[in-house]
């Protein structure tokens, strides 16, 4: 069994830090370990904590995001509510002084932005190919010509064979020609043959749509909370990429109680056949098309 060091080095948390896309949710899962655990660890695990603390600090200028503007001051919270007096100064220090170079980056950046010219609509398009779905989803609101790209139907083709395979898109594309021949219309390129997204979001239902919207799950293979491509653990297990059905998605508070007592309140991340109105799958496909 591994000790609660071992298990919260294994999130990954600092290493996940400097990526933008990440950062966010490691700050709230710091920020959730602070408020819920922190006493309860021992001396060298709470150092290790908090100096990821001061790291998340130190990195903001470099995240130029609201989800991250918003996610520090989750974790500045924690930080006034868990920590003692000395160390809570140092860190609010290093909050104040992230804050400081964060505007000033950002007022730099919004200049180098209108200075800036647009890609071209094949290299978007070939840049947001390496996205998995949720990232391919946000991109899609930065800007018109970025939604454009992120809309691409080739891109939602590739995230289909990604989640289904090259069974499920071959037997979906003899569906739709049987129905072009029943129409008797002339047959069309496959390559268009259908909306990819459309068919996406068609088969986007109950536990798989649980585990694509949460960046976190347990890998039944590692034995330990891992970050998420596509509901899939990156990890190879015996020379194979782990399947959707061996992740079981967690929330954060179950990332705390791995770290705490390595155990996973799995029951309420339970795979389920339904999906409730206004849930997080619903709340995914409501992005507008700018």
């Amino acid at each position: 069994m591994r000790s609660q060091i071992e298990r919260y080095e294994k999130l990954g948390l600092r290493e996940s830090l400097p990526k933008i896309y990440r950062y966010p949710i490691a700050c709230r899962e710091i920020g959730l370990i602070l408020r819920e655990a922190y006493i309860q660890f021992p001396k060298n695990l709470q150092s290790i904590i908090f100096h990821d603390t001061l790291a998340a600090f130190r990195l903001l200028p470099q995240i130029q995001t609201q989800s991250a503007v918003s996610a520090v001051h989750f974790l500045l919270q924690s930080v006034e509510a868990a920590l003692p007096k000395q160390k809570r100064n140092m860190a609010v220090k290093e909050f104040k002084l992230a804050m400081v170079a964060h505007k000033r980056r950002t007022k730099l950046h919004h200049q180098e932005e209108k200075d800036s010219f647009q890609l071209p609509h094949d290299v978007l398009v070939h840049i947001f190919s390496f996205l998995d779905m949720q990232s391919l989803v946000s991109v899609g609101l930065v800007c018109w010509s970025w939604n454009l790209a992120a809309n691409d139907n080739h891109l939602w083709e590739l995230q289909y064979v990604v989640l289904y395979g090259n069974a499920a898109k071959r037997e979906l594309i003899k569906q739709v020609q049987g129905q072009n021949k029943r129409h008797l219309q002339d047959p069309i390129d496959t390559g268009t043959i259908t909306h990819w997204k459309e068919a996406v979001n068609g088969a986007y239902t109950g536990a798989l749509a649980k585990k694509l919207t949460t960046n976190r799950g347990y890998c039944v293979h590692c034995r330990t909370v891992v970050w998420l491509n596509n509901s899939k653990c990156p990890n190879v297990h015996s020379g194979m990429i782990s399947e959707v059905q061996e992740i079981k998605p967690v929330t954060p508070i179950q990332v705390v109680e791995y770290v705490v007592d390595d155990s996973l309140s799995l029951a309420s991340s339970s795979d389920s056949d339904s999906d409730s109105e206004g849930g997080p799958v619903s709340r995914l496909w409501a992005l507008p098309r700018i």
